[in-house]
């Protein structure tokens, strides 16, 4: 069809049936009972990405000639559409996949270890599909920023929501599916693979150099720079400086990174003193609320209040409590804890 003209039908006639077979799955996804809901999203989600493939090696030449003339959506990044289109963009999909998500990471936090798996499961089967489109749609130096930008995200979210053990399998598997599995493409691309990647490595060595650059000051030459300033350039040589003396036993050089990293964390230190303050209301209007609870129930109505703004480890709502007491909030009666002010 695509060689004899009738490539436009042909990709409208995809998009209509894509489109009906995916508001019944949607259909099915929404029938499923919340113990449920995420595992048929997955399964669904699967099902469908296994089937993009092959209708993407079917529709090869459509790919090639039709879409390209006439500046159509390529077959994969169509099924993706469709299926955030109709599936997760669906009213009760998209109100029920959130609370999904974050009771399955507030049991993980709360010891269960449930939540990780299908976490790095879906993750890789996510960018998996991700990095196909991409890889067909971007040149090489669009491709590594978009996965510099994921990896980021990945790394914001990992800060926010997940165990800290959870944080490097993740971004090894972003890692993975993005950039060790098509390595060869990437390196090869027309675009300048090659040279793209080593104009990104030249400016992560000019970074370095910037803060190289603060060993060399006066009076604390422990490196030499020819030329010696402040700008730095690709023919520039740093060496050790072999005359250097100091009467002091260690020297110390702040480093740029090592002022970033101060500011970071006292960034970090002003939100944990922030969020103590939003942990002690929470359990002050939970208390007033309910008058008795134990420690359990107490933790658990506290976690219930902050979700949607935090979701704080149950060790530091603990923490919150004893401070509550002891400041006389609140009163321990053999883990019954009762308000009191």
């Amino acid at each position: 069809m695509a060689l004899h003209g009738f490539g436009e039908k042909l990709h409208s006639g995809l998009a209509t049936t894509v489109t009906t077979h995916l508001q019944e799955v949607s259909a099915s996804i929404e029938a499923a009972r919340d113990d449920q809901f995420l595992e048929e999203l997955n399964r669904r989600w699967s099902e469908h990405d296994k089937a993009l493939t092959v209708i993407r090696d079917l529709l090869a030449l459509m790919d090639t000639t039709n879409v390209s003339e006439s500046h159509k959506t390529p077959v994969l990044r169509l099924g993706l559409d469709l299926w955030r289109d109709n599936v997760i963009h669906s009213k009760e999909i998209e109100a029920r996949l959130p609370h999904a998500l974050l009771r399955i990471i507030q049991r993980e936090r709360m010891g269960e270890k449930d939540f990780e798996k299908p976490f790095l499961d879906d993750s890789a089967i996510f960018y998996a599909g991700e990095s196909r489109v991409l890889i067909e749609c971007c040149d090489c130096r669009e491709y590594l920023k978009m996965v510099e930008r994921r990896l980021g995200e990945e790394k914001e979210r990992a800060s926010h929501y997940l165990a800290d053990r959870t944080e490097p399998k993740i971004l090894g598997i972003v890692e993975e599916e993005m950039i060790a599995k098509h390595m060869r493409r990437l390196v090869h691309m027309d675009s300048g693979g090659v040279s793209t990647i080593r104009d990104l490595m030249t400016s992560h060595l000019r970074e370095t150099g910037q803060q190289l650059s603060l060993a060399c000051v006066p009076d604390m030459n422990v490196l030499c720079k020819n030329p010696m300033n402040n700008d730095i350039a690709e023919d520039d040589v740093f060496c050790v400086n072999d005359n250097f003396t100091s009467n002091l036993f260690q020297v110390k050089i702040d480093t740029a990174a090592a002022e970033e990293e101060s500011e970071q964390q006292e960034i970090r230190q002003k939100v944990e003193e922030a969020r103590k303050y939003q942990i002690d209301a929470a359990i002050i209007r939970v208390m007033k609320a309910q008058r008795v609870l134990n420690l359990n129930s107490l933790v658990t109505e506290v976690a219930k209040q902050l979700q949607p703004r935090v979701l704080p480890d149950p060790a530091v709502i603990k923490k919150r409590i004893e401070s509550l007491i002891e400041r006389e909030y609140l009163e321990d009666n053999r883990n019954q804890y009762q308000y009191i002010a």
